[in-house]
């Protein structure tokens, strides 16, 4: 199969295809400075995610005419619903009018408060639970779910969740740089000074905020000079939850043509060859799974598609020409 045959092709500047500047800019704060009314005019929700779990989110409605469709995004590992990439594609889908939900996995944004449980990557219940309770707030419109890394694990898998759900209005799962066997990636950011210094130093200080907010639960600081993503990892499971080791924990949401071969949803994945931390044969693997569109560039980095660099966004352009076809209109795609 060519995989790009059925979306544009991801192109920058020769100077501008660096895989790690394409995925360090795509974070990068200067990126959402400047107007961004679909911010300015979210408010914050409280989803239930059943069984006494809370998830906090961020919606906004259009303000004099209704939405073309209602479009949920979920973040990546020790991201939120303020992350720069969640801020310019909510901005770039508001204006072309879709309503705007930035959901916050547990423990990740301001919502630690919510919930006595830490947040694990297999917390799918949860999220879909709450997925679902959001698209009820806008019910007569077509909705999509876009996840970015592990946000794209966790709209994959909950794409699975709701195939069966009566009444759901589910067109489009779009999935950027999706996280796909977990150990492996982990291993990766291990090998990487860089990325393994960005993600340990976001994840300490939410787990030092839980452990204040929860003092009675939780004591971390004899982790805290742990200098391994795998090693924190393994204390964190041992300690505190009932999986039997971190290799049964990575098994749980590592996806795979076993556990996405039912997916009813139609769904699309987009990713680059030079993603530092997600092997593209993590992504090849899942050719050819019915309703599973694969789009692999050659470059792009993690969540990056920079251009023109570092403001403009490729795949901004390819979500709403998914959305348009999806809703019967003439995309770009």
């Amino acid at each position: 199969m060519n995989h790009e045959q059925f979306t544009p092709t991801f192109s920058p500047g020769p100077w501008a295809r660096n895989p790690h500047l394409q995925s360090i800019f795509a974070s990068l704060r200067l990126r959402a400075l400047g107007k961004n009314e679909m911010a300015d005019r979210a408010i914050n929700i409280i989803l239930d995610g059943g069984n006494g779990v809370r998830l906090s989110g961020r919606h906004t409605t259009l303000p004099n005419k209704k939405a073309k469709a209602f479009v949920l995004i979920i973040h990546g590992w020790e991201g939120s619903s303020n992350s720069t990439y969640v801020l310019h594609a909510g901005r770039y889908l508001y204006r072309k009018g879709c309503e705007i939900f930035r959901l916050n996995l547990r423990d990740h944004g301001d919502n630690h408060h919510l919930n006595e449980g830490l947040f694990n990557g297999t917390l799918i219940e949860e999220t879909a639970a709450a997925v679902l309770n959001a698209s009820r707030l806008s019910p007569d419109l077509p909705f999509f779910i876009i996840g970015f890394s592990l946000g794209g694990n966790f709209a994959l898998r909950i794409a699975m969740r709701l195939n069966g759900v009566p009444g759901g209005n589910l067109r489009h799962v779009i999935c950027v740089s999706p996280l796909i066997d977990p150990y492996r990636s982990t291993l990766i950011i291990d090998r990487i000074p860089l990325y393994r210094h960005y993600f340990l130093r976001k994840w300490k200080r939410s787990l030092r905020r839980k452990q204040l907010i929860f003092p009675h639960l939780y004591q971390f600081d004899d982790m805290l000079r742990i200098r391994s993503t795998l090693e924190l990892t393994e204390r964190i499971i041992d300690r505190y939850s009932g999986f039997d080791g971190y290799r049964d924990y990575f098994n749980r949401y590592t996806l795979g043509r076993e556990t996405l071969g039912d997916i009813a949803v139609p769904s699309t994945i987009i990713a680059s060859r030079d993603d530092p931390v997600i092997p593209v044969d993590d992504i090849e693997k899942l050719d050819g799974i019915n309703n599973l569109k694969l789009s692999i560039q050659r470059y792009g980095g993690h969540c990056g598609f920079l251009d023109p660099f570092p403001w403009g966004c490729w795949y901004e352009g390819v979500m709403d020409g998914i959305i348009e076809r999806s809703i019967g209109r003439k995309g770009i795609l």
